[in-house]
C-alpha cells in the first residue's frame, strides 16, 4: 500500500487537500524548500493526482505551479517568494506552505501579507492543509485593463 492509499481513508485528507488546491493530473510543479520536515504523505498525493515528479531546481520550462515550504528561520520570504517568479509561467500559482500556530518555524499571516505585495504578488486564500502544514496561495495580480 502506498503511502498515498494509507491516507485515502479521509483521516489526514492529502488526496482530496491536493485537489482542493488545483493539483491534477498533467500540473508541473516546481517544489523549493524541501527538508525533513515536509509532510510526506501530501508530497505523495500531488505527485500522484499531477502524474508527474516534482521538477529540479532548474526546470527546462516554465512550471503552472510552485510548491515553496517556509519556515521562520529560512532567511527572507520576500527574497523566497522572489525566488519562486523565476520559473512560474503566466498566470501560474505559488503554494506558501508554512508551519501552523505553535509548530517549529511558525511564520506570522502578517508576515506574509507583508512580504506577497512586496514581492509584487497578492494572496487569495489560506488552508490548512495538514496537521502541521497551513497553505497560502499567491498569485500575480492581472494586468490593469488598458482604457482605449
Amino acid at each position: 500500500m502506498s503511502a498515498t492509499a494509507d491516507h485515502a481513508d479521509g483521516k489526514s485528507g492529502e488526496p482530496n487537500m491536493a485537489s482542493r488546491l488545483g493539483f491534477e493530473s498533467g500540473t508541473v510543479v516546481l517544489e523549493l524548500g524541501y527538508d525533513d520536515d515536509c509532510d510526506d504523505a501530501f508530497r505523495d498525493a500531488i505527485t500522484e493526482l499531477t502524474g508527474e515528479p516534482f521538477t529540479g531546481d532548474d526546470p527546462d520550462d516554465a512550471v503552472d505551479v510552485v510548491l515553496l515550504w517556509f519556515r521562520e528561520d529560512d532567511g527572507d520570504l520576500v527574497d523566497a517568494l522572489f525566488e519562486t517568479l523565476t520559473d512560474l509561467k503566466a498566470g501560474g500559482v505559488v503554494w506558501l506552505m508554512t508551519p501552523k500556530v505553535g509548530r517549529e518555524g511558525y511564520v506570522d499571516a502578517s508576515e506574509i501579507a507583508e512580504a506577497a505585495p512586496t514581492a509584487g504578488m497578492s494572496t487569495t486564500s489560506s488552508l490548512s492543509v495538514t496537521e502541521d502544514w497551513s497553505a497560502t496561495k499567491l498569485v500575480l495580480p492581472k494586468s490593469p485593463r488598458v482604457k482605449r
